[in-house]
């Protein structure tokens, strides 16, 4: 069987960046490309079709969500049920106590994940019709970890480490986007937006971003996908009605 295009670029990236090295506070580092790697390639292979008209960019893997489940922004139930996605997910070769990887068993909620996935199965209601115009995809891969199990992000990294990271995650994304071609190019959150216009500097449709369904926004917290809407509809993204 031939390996489709954005299959290459995800194998590529998670080749590149199991080669890096991170230091204090992070103490952690799951990269699910590999080891939810059955999982992640269904999502890829079902998903991920050309000329879509818009690419939507999360940061990186939750603890509860693509950490879990090889998909961005991952949350079980809508993965399983609603993707019809399922498959065995190995385990990361350093796995924090706290934050233990049972793939499709885990029983944790992730907030993010459930309100964008909730958002597409609600105004779509079949994944086909949300991926016909949208793709997910998350900038960076990797899921960062302190010594306590707190979440780190990847814009905290050093500098010295950010910068190798960062440069194989804009590879794939641009080789990603000459792939799907897309018409708008949305980051779900300010990082992502910022990523994008690095990255895709001479992209030359629309680039902006979305709100992120982050628990943590006040803002998403009193109806993200209203305010979500209302980006999109500011970047001229027309949706079924």
């Amino acid at each position: 069987m031939s390996v489709p295009r954005p299959i290459q670029i995800s194998r590529t990236l998670s080749t590149a960046v199991d080669a890096l090295q991170f230091n204090a506070p992070v103490t952690h580092v799951y990269n699910p490309l590999s080891y939810a790697r059955k999982s992640h390639e269904l999502y890829v292979r079902r998903y991920a079709r050309p000329r879509i008209d818009v690419l939507l960019i999360g940061m990186n893997p939750g603890p509860w969500g693509m950490a879990q489940t090889g998909v961005p922004f991952g949350e079980i139930t809508h993965v399983r049920d609603w993707m019809g996605i399922s498959a065995p997910v190995d385990r990361p070769a350093n796995e924090h106590p706290k934050r233990p990887i049972v793939g499709f068993d885990c029983q944790r909620n992730e907030v993010s994940g459930a309100r964008l996935w909730g958002w597409a199965k609600e105004r779509f209601q079949h994944p086909d019709h949300f991926f016909r115009q949208f793709y997910v995809h998350n900038y960076c891969p990797l899921c960062f970890m302190e010594e306590s199990g707190r979440n780190f992000t990847p814009d905290k990294l050093a500098k010295e480490e950010r910068a190798p990271l960062f440069a194989a995650c804009d590879m794939a994304l641009a080789q990603l986007v000459a792939h799907l071609k897309p018409g708008t190019l949305l980051g779900v959150g300010t990082f992502a937006e910022q990523q994008i216009k690095r990255a895709v500097p001479n992209f030359e449709g629309t680039v902006g971003r979305i709100l992120h369904p982050s628990p943590a926004s006040p803002v998403a917290n009193r109806g993200w996908a209203p305010a979500a809407e209302k980006d999109l509809a500011a970047h001229g993204v027309l949706l079924p009605t």
